[in-house]
């Protein structure tokens, strides 16, 4: 029987929506808690990245690498297009995947 593997490239952005943090992970609910308690060091915490704005579901770790790396290569006008049209309000999704923990 396969086993049900879950990825997710992500988007997170602090209070001002000045930086834009892209990032992979296996477990959503865990990471956008991290972001939120700066649980880890390094540039999102050091900039406050701690809104979910954005994510995508992948079942292969592969995919979800490469298309972390093919956005982190985007402009941060197109980042900005990709967030708006899925995200318009850039309301923090946070809550709604922690629900899930």
């Amino acid at each position: 029987m396969p086993r049900d593997y879950n990825f997710w490239v992500y988007i997170v952005t602090n209070r001002n929506h000045s930086v834009l943090y892209i990032g992979v992970t296996n477990r959503l609910s865990r990471r956008t808690w991290e972001h939120r308690e700066g649980a880890r060091v390094g540039f999102a915490a050091k900039y406050q990245c701690n809104r979910l704005i954005y994510y995508e579901h992948y079942r292969d770790i592969r995919d979800a690498i490469a298309r972390e790396s093919q956005l982190k290569k985007w402009s941060r006008a197109k980042k900005i297009g990709l967030i708006n049209r899925l995200n318009p309000r850039w309301d923090d999704l946070g809550a709604d995947v922690l629900q899930d923990r």
